[in-house]
């Protein structure tokens, strides 16, 4: 049941669409004097060694953050998102790749909070050593579905939720929508933020239908494939649904993801999508 780990498959493309979102994601709400939180609820172990054995294995980041690292001019978009790369790599080596918990870890200001929670034993206890020292930030061993409800809402009334799971299951996907429906109930003016796979489109988009069909209002559709999508084995594209989306997030992506799919793809197969899905 918790056999995944993103160790093998961090900086890959779908971790570069999802940590370029998340990123202008954070630093909207950073416009606004107030504090607000940061909710992981599937954080993982937070820093990746790419010459790892893991990393090595698959070898997706080389297709991925490598490619975008190694780009002489980078959109300046992607200056939050670069700069915490660049924190983590003071070398011209790409040698770490920080997760979703570092990206925020460095993006957010002293008085904003981090909640993290991860279920993998051994994830667990690297991420909890990453976040030793931070006092912004709690580091809990629970279910990421269940903090939407026992969460929220946050005494900050502003703040961001991050949801990724592996998918491993597929129950994954029924359990990601009831989560985001129990937190909106909560949270109705918060920022949820949902990563997904696309292994079997049928089974993303009937995901999707049932995430619009619960009614909830301005829901954002950030998407990057990599290759058309077939029947064979492996990702083909991964994507973003941002409820409450900034409202710049969908011209930033529109601008951001032609840059991103020449860099990640360029075989040009695949493409990209930024489609309102429900709104006021």
């Amino acid at each position: 049941m918790l056999s995944y780990r993103h160790s093998y498959h961090a900086g890959n493309h779908a971790d570069v669409l999802k940590h370029v979102v998340l990123s202008l994601c954070i630093e909207y709400l950073k416009e606004k004097e107030k504090p607000f939180i940061y909710l992981d609820t599937h954080a993982g172990a937070g820093r990746y060694l790419l010459q790892g054995e893991h990393a090595e294995k698959t070898g997706e980041y080389l297709s991925g953050i490598n490619r975008v690292w190694q780009q002489a001019e980078i959109p300046d978009l992607l200056a939050p998102y670069m700069k915490v790369l660049g924190y983590y790599n003071r070398n011209v080596q790409l040698k770490y790749y920080p997760g979703s918990p570092l990206i925020a870890k460095q993006l957010l200001r002293d008085e904003d909070k981090l909640h993290l929670t991860e279920l993998h034993s051994a994830d667990y206890q690297l991420l909890r050593h990453e976040f030793l020292k931070d006092k912004r930030t709690k580091v809990l061993k629970e279910d990421g579905f269940h903090q939407l409800k026992s969460q929220l809402p946050p005494l900050q009334r502003r703040g961001i939720v991050l949801m990724d799971p592996s998918y491993e299951l597929k129950t994954d996907y029924q359990q990601a929508v009831k989560a985001i429906t129990e937190g909106h109930k909560r949270f109705a003016t918060g920022m949820f933020a949902l990563w997904y796979p696309v292994v079997s489109r049928t089974q993303t988009q009937r995901m999707i239908n049932a995430l619009v069909e619960t009614g909830i209002k301005k829901i954002l559709q950030i998407e990057l494939a990599v290759r058309p999508d077939n029947t064979q084995k492996g990702m083909t594209a991964s994507g973003m649904i941002v409820i409450n989306p900034p409202w710049q997030l969908a011209s930033q992506m529109e601008t951001v993801l032609p840059w991103l799919h020449s860099v990640l793809v360029p075989e040009n197969t695949g493409g990209y999508t930024v489609k309102e899905l429900a709104r006021e």
